[in-house]
């Protein structure tokens, strides 16, 4: 039974007990948790949710689960497990029907580390409401589960493998919309300009020295196995830098510079950069370690509507990023499917506020929940000699924002190919698109003259 066991399973959490303790029919997530916790080639796959995803994760064996409790010196959880159908998707929310086909109503842990042990599960994922697909021994899991509620037992006998049919099924692969490959700045250049025109669109760029890289900015970047790398730590990276180096923000009117200017020193952000100039974003393609010459590059063009194109001092832009302010319990408070009225009454709202005041005193204390989720394009000061030379802007991420490879609400995206990277930027360099002039800081001008006039070795 083992072999035939399926690789992926669902496991959906709730902090409402109630969600999984009471009459279970139909669940919803809120679609900004959707694909947490999930190894991310599997999420890249999925979260287009469209009907071969779905289909996909209506196959899976499903764990529905409450966030777990710590109580007497134990733990516990209220688990069921059972199977999904009619999934449906919209911008904001995600709803299911679900089957129970065991209700493991409390299970009790000796401690938190054995639930984590039985799930494959990390502290953060347990105390979270998310929807996963994790890899992992289904049977197993259900085993260890009967052994603390062994009263069960002829239940899951009794299952003969119902809900178990999803042993061969892989979940689908990432989409991108690749539109050619070039070789030449001339090609390059060809097939922008065949792009169709749009009036009410702007366009940007970003170059990838590699193809596999992720439009992820540094903080929602996340570990193999689909866990946080930084976004936990959100406020703490930001009040460290602020009080090792205060000086250096002092002219920072708002909290949106303070971050471009740590996105400038290389803190995590919730900022990717992006550029008008698609000549940078070309040169950043290219530009790489020896080693990754040969590897295909990319850059990414957006068109970007103009209502999603904001100014630094843009309500929506402080809203969203004095998110950087709050904790990440106070984040986990958040939900965005609340209508606006609902939402500015709530704790986290009015902590959210009082950042949003400290640089905006005449901010109407009324903050929209879809404009918190957004994904926004934002024009900077160009405050630094690097935002001026790479012509900078930035996708500035809201809370629980993702952006799908295919694009977003508003944000069209496609994809050039970059190969023959060296001689595309001897062909920038002649055109003085290079490191002096994309980096023009002094160490870089340095080294990018180090290089152009070294001189080449004898030749025995």
């Amino acid at each position: 039974m083992h072999e035939q066991m399926p690789e992926n399973f669902n496991y959906i959490a709730f902090g409402n007990r109630d969600y999984v303790g009471g009459e279970v029919d139909q669940i919803g997530m809120n679609r900004g948790r959707m694909f947490e916790y999930t190894p991310t080639e599997v999420a890249k796959g999925l979260e287009e949710l469209d009907p071969t995803s779905i289909a996909f994760l209506e196959k899976l064996p499903t764990f529905l689960c409450s966030e777990i409790s710590r109580e007497k010196g134990g733990a516990s959880m209220v688990i069921r497990y059972g199977r999904i159908s009619d999934v449906e998707a919209d911008r904001k929310e995600v709803t299911t029907r679900f089957e129970t086909l065991i209700d493991f109503g409390e299970v009790e842990f000796d401690s938190v580390d054995q639930a984590q042990e039985l799930f494959a599960a990390d502290g953060f994922q347990l105390y979270r409401t998310h929807w996963a697909v994790r890899k992992g021994d289904v049977q197993q899991i259900l085993d260890g589960l009967i052994a603390r509620r062994l009263e069960l037992a002829d239940d899951l006998e009794g299952l003969n493998g119902v809900g178990m049919d999803a042993a061969n099924v892989q979940p689908p692969p990432q989409k991108k919309n690749i539109i050619g490959t070039v070789d030449s700045v001339e090609a390059f250049l060809k097939i922008l300009q065949e792009l169709p025109a749009r009036g009410d669109t702007e366009t940007f760029y970003r170059g990838h020295e590699n193809a596999v890289f992720e439009l992820t900015p540094s903080l929602l970047r996340k570990w193999p196995d689909g866990g946080w790398q930084f976004m936990p730590s959100e406020d703490r990276l930001c009040k460290e830098l602020l009080i090792a180096h205060y000086d250096e923000f002092q002219g920072d009117q708002y909290c949106f510079d303070r971050l471009v200017r740590m996105q400038h020193y290389g803190l995590p952000t919730r900022l990717l950069d992006i550029s008008s100039n698609p000549l940078v974003a070309l040169f950043f393609a290219c530009y790489c370690p020896p080693q990754l010459m040969g590897v295909e590059g990319e850059v990414i063009t957006f068109r970007i509507s103009t209502d999603a194109v904001k100014y630094y001092d843009s309500d929506t832009v402080s809203c969203i990023a004095n998110l950087s302010n709050l904790t990440y319990p106070q984040k986990n408070e958040i939900d965005l499917t609340q209508n606006v009225e609902a939402f500015n009454e709530t704790g986290v709202a009015g902590k959210l506020l009082h950042h949003i005041k400290s640089e905006k005193g005449f901010f109407e204390p009324l903050i929209v929940p879809d404009d918190l989720g957004s994904i926004v394009c934002v024009k900077a000061k160009r405050t630094n000699t690097r935002i001026k030379s790479q012509a900078g802007a930035f996708l500035l991420f809201g809370h629980e924002a993702t952006l799908p490879e295919f694009g977003h609400e508003g944000i069209e995206i496609a994809r050039v190919t970059v190969i023959e990277k060296q001689h595309i930027l001897n062909q920038l360099d002649a055109i003085n698109i290079n490191a002096t002039s994309v980096y023009p800081s002094i160490d870089q001008t340095a080294v990018h003259l180090r290089e152009r006039y070294r001189e080449p070795a004898a030749v025995e």
